[in-house]
């Protein structure tokens, strides 16, 4: 597609893998736990800090490279702005190979789990802010160029939560380890593996960025549509934002759980009840010592409880920005922001709060 854009100036681009070991109980000895990420350095390059790009659930990269109709992505708008990119396929996704012995059984890949959530809620009216969905590319449906695109692109991803989250983790850490420390943009299902990331390793995350990162904490939700809209999961994650222990302060004992209790009521309108901790609350030291922006489009499934995500951190002491788009102007967008009509606008919005640092 031709969009008028000048050509991209590219000092060097490549690949590289991070992470991985040889699987010592498998006949042939493969690889494990290895993650792909493709790379791009500008001309002119404005800011040391490279900006690392991670997908969501049942994605690849390719959401961050082109959008479904052809546009650029976001990393082309931030190559554009002098950031060195980087773009990862997770671990036993995409060009990061899956092993079962090791990334253990995969979770069904769903088209209709598409439709409802990514390309066309409007349809379905699952929660409050469904209707308000306008910014998908094309009609949302099987035989559309476009919905076929995307759909095209999906992939399973690892049934446990627990073992995406550490595998994923130990692999941003060792690309950090060898790009030096950067920026981390998650999105979604990867939410999780920011956190990780940035409490296990503060000191090569020189930012993170949540685009509606995973959640609400401690228990998610099905969506039900009216009268009743949510209804809490029997999952509990054990860190409240994930699946593995994260560093708090004062530490938990062996044997020992966090305490968390539910609020009474929800603190915004359309909105679930939010899950918090007991108090007194624990803290996350270093999180907190890492700049956090969360980012929640105006009509996506998220937006009726990434609050709580938010008020959940800044319970724990970490001091997070979160920006809701339809409050800066941008307004009609799902969970997939960044590959919808206006992607270039939300992109701004995180690109002006990084750069403003």
């Amino acid at each position: 597609m031709d969009d008028g854009k000048a050509p991209l100036v590219i000092a060097r681009q490549g690949h590289l893998y991070a992470g991985g070991r040889y699987l010592d109980s498998s006949p042939d000895h493969p690889m494990v736990g290895q993650m792909y990420a493709e790379f791009q350095i500008p001309h002119e390059r404005h800011f040391d800090a490279p900006v690392v790009f991670v997908h969501g659930g049942q994605q690849t990269g390719l959401n961050w490279t082109q959008t479904a109709d052809g546009r650029e992505g976001w990393a082309q708008f931030f190559l554009r702005r002098g950031h060195a990119t980087y773009v990862v396929d997770q671990v036993g996704r995409g060009r990061s190979a899956w092993r079962e012995e090791h990334c253990g059984p995969l979770a069904p890949l769903r088209t209709g789990f598409a439709i409802q959530r990514f390309v066309a809620p409007e349809r379905f009216g699952a929660w409050p802010q469904a209707h308000l969905h306008t910014r998908w590319p094309g009609e949302g449906r099987p035989g559309d160029a476009t919905f076929d695109a995307f759909i095209a692109t999906q992939s399973p991803s690892m049934a446990s939560y627990a073992r995406q989250q550490e595998l994923n983790a130990q692999a941003l850490i060792a690309l950090f380890e060898k790009i030096g420390p950067g920026v981390l943009v998650v999105h979604s299902q990867s939410g999780a593996f920011g956190w990780i990331v940035a409490d296990r390793r503060p000191d090569l995350v020189t930012a993170l960025i949540a685009l509606e990162p995973n959640g609400p904490p401690v228990r998610d939700i099905a969506n039900l549509g009216p009268p009743h809209w949510f209804e809490d999961t029997g999952r509990t994650k054990i860190s409240g934002l994930c699946d593995v222990p994260l560093t708090w302060d004062p530490p938990l004992a062996e044997g020992d759980a966090l305490a968390f209790e539910k609020e009474d009521g929800p603190s915004r309108p359309d909105c679930a009840t939010c899950w918090k901790q007991a108090e007194p609350a624990r803290r996350l030291p270093n999180l907190a010592r890492v700049p956090i922006l969360m980012l929640t489009a105006e009509a996506s499934y998220h937006t009726p409880y990434d609050h709580c995500t938010a008020a959940f951190l800044r319970q724990a002491g970490v001091a997070v920005e979160h920006i809701y788009l339809a409050e800066r102007g941008v307004t009609g967008n799902g969970h997939m922001l960044m590959m919808e009509t206006n992607s270039d606008e939300s992109a701004a919005i995180v690109a002006e709060w990084l750069e403003g640092r």
